[in-house]
């Protein structure tokens, strides 16, 4: 298949090189030229582990290729995939489309023959029909399909999941497009990773239906946290208890700071917005945004207690600016806000992450960021865990205790023991563990 990809973001870089590495000849647009030259240079914009060698591989196959121009690659694809930004507007919370409505009238005006037109954005409910009537006013001779085809990506594992899906959810309301769809994702076994072909409607739903849920267990097992530091119970081991359900599943159910990231806070918030403008309001999801927002600054709170309730003079050691593991996105990181809470109360901050201090230095200046643990830690009145790094999992807690003017670690992704912490002469605090 010919298939042009608009938008070289997180979404569509990945899809783009997993596509050619099916085996399709793939075109990556974008309008930032630097982007683009970077990418025909072989440097990869953003960090996701093996992403490098991918793209190497398959330009070298001479499969997929990157420009700044629309035209030609639109005009000559079988497929074209809409993998712009849609984030959140600051004014009311909704899906901002502007990025994908002008993707769609540049592609309305180059198309030539049948095309299939995917939405691969994150998208509300009805987007698809909007997107036909925005093609049809640009160019009323243009014959084309428009499809859902939602992502499903976990940063740090977003090729595993390209490659290896669960399912793949495809909505369309043209037979036409099934044959071709079911041709982009032909390499995939059928068995292991169905695609589901659905309504366009159903499609665009699914995906906000399903990272709302996916927020609800997280926010779920955060409220339950929090009630076994208060009744002495291992919160670690309700999950466990919990998860080995085959109903319920042991996945998203890690206590933590709150969830973050490019997906889960604008995803939750734009299924609210969209059930309230229906007249068929989700509260549960919409107590989830709630709760997620208040805990991450209750999390302050925790390294305030820890280091004695003050921390006006104190200076604090934040290990991990990530919203999680291998990524180097900060967006909507329970760091930011936690960060900006321990600044209000005063404290100083030093901080290291393996991939997030370039981003993390344009939104969070007033911290001073260091090359490794040692340097954060040395005469630190505590250590805070933010992002479960697995740098941070084998720590040399004795040196590190060694070098700080209080012992304190406050760990909130649970990564050690409290007797493994106390062992080595730390004051040690968690999330929902009373011990």
């Amino acid at each position: 298949m010919r298939i042009a990809i608009i938008g070289t973001g997180y979404v569509g870089l990945v899809s783009g090189v997993c596509l050619a590495e099916f085996g399709h000849d793939v075109v990556c647009i974008d309008k930032a030229a630097e982007k683009i030259v970077q990418l025909q240079r072989g440097e990869v914009p953003i960090f996701e582990p093996g992403l490098d060698e991918l793209i190497s591989r398959n330009v070298s196959a001479g499969r997929l290729h990157f420009t700044t121009e629309v035209a030609e690659p639109v005009g000559n694809a079988d497929v074209v995939f809409l993998a712009v930004g849609t984030p959140s507007r600051k004014s009311d919370g909704h899906a901002d489309l502007t990025y994908v409505f002008a993707a769609a009238r540049e592609v309305a005006a180059a198309v030539r023959g049948f095309t299939v037109i995917v939405t691969k954005s994150t998208v509300p409910v009805g987007t698809g029909d909007q997107l036909e009537r925005i093609i049809r006013e640009a160019n009323p001779d243009a014959d084309v399909a428009v499809v859902s085809n939602p992502e499903f990506l976990r940063e740090g594992a977003a090729i595993d999941d390209f490659m290896a899906p669960d399912r793949v959810v495809v909505g369309m309301n043209d037979d036409r497009a099934r044959s071709i769809m079911a041709e982009v994702y032909g390499a995939l076994d059928p068995v292991r990773h169905p695609v589901l072909f659905t309504s366009r409607r159903t499609a665009e739903l699914t995906k906000y239906a399903a990272n709302a849920f996916l927020a609800l267990k997280l926010a779920y097992i955060n409220e339950i946290a929090d009630l076994c530091e208060q009744v002495g119970a291992n919160v670690q081991d309700v999950s466990r208890g919990m998860g080995l359900d085959s109903r319920i599943g042991l996945k998203f159910l890690n206590a933590g700071p709150g969830y973050g990231g490019s997906c889960f806070p604008k995803d939750t918030l734009a299924l609210v917005k969209t059930a309230q403008d229906h007249n068929a309001p989700i509260r549960l999801i919409e107590t989830i945004v709630g709760i997620n927002e208040t805990r991450k600054r209750a999390m302050a709170r925790k390294v305030e207690r820890a280091v004695g309730g003050e921390l006006r003079g104190k200076t604090i050691g934040i290990l991990g600016l990530t919203f999680k593991p291998d990524t180097d996105d900060i967006r909507e990181s329970p760091a930011l806000s936690i960060v900006q809470a321990l600044l209000d109360k005063g404290a100083t901050l030093k901080a290291h992450d393996p991939e997030g201090m370039p981003a993390a230095r344009h939104v969070m200046p007033e911290l001073s960021y260091h090359d490794d643990v040692d340097a954060v830690a040395a005469e630190a009145d505590a250590l805070v865990i933010i992002t479960e790094w697995k740098q941070f999992r084998s720590l040399d807690l004795a040196r590190l205790k060694n070098m700080m003017k209080s012992p304190v670690l406050v760990d909130l992704r649970n990564i050690y023991t409290p007797s493994e912490a106390r062992k080595h002469g730390f004051v040690y605090e968690s999330v929902g563990r009373a011990e």
